[in-house]
């Protein structure tokens, strides 16, 4: 195997207001088909959702990013999607959405380790502190 792999990501986001645009990182999806990796890792940071959102309740958002985060690990309890193959169960994650949870456009790289990767993406574009 090469010594770096290409892999593929996307932002995940809270987008309560379609009307308003706003939104707030939640979580990153990650693949990399060369290693049959793909990964889910989220948060909903309270305090900002209700700055953004106050009449929101944070238990509307959590089962939708706990269901991302079960079909990326392959979770038999998440369904059939669970059983799809590591491309398709991203392409889902990844698949343009009209529900509260939406991804960023697709986004590429080249890394050695995907898990490592998929965990500085979140420090770096999820968690605030």
């Amino acid at each position: 195997m090469p010594d770096r792999s290409a892999f593929q990501y996307t932002i995940l986001r809270v987008v309560p207001s379609i009307e308003r645009g706003e939104r707030m990182n939640v979580g990153v999806a990650l693949l990399c088909p060369q290693r049959k990796f793909v990964g889910a890792r989220v948060a909903l940071d309270e305090a900002r959702l209700a700055a953004l959102a106050p009449g929101l309740d944070p238990a509307q958002v959590r089962p939708a990013l706990e269901a991302i985060v079960a079909v990326a690990e392959g979770d038999p309890a998440a369904g059939p999607l669970a059983r799809l193959s590591p491309s398709e169960r991203f392409g889902w994650l990844a698949a343009p959405a009209s529900t509260i949870i939406q991804p960023s456009a697709i986004h590429t790289g080249l890394c050695k380790d995907p898990a490592q990767t998929l965990e500085h993406l979140f420090t770096s574009l999820v968690l605030t502190e």
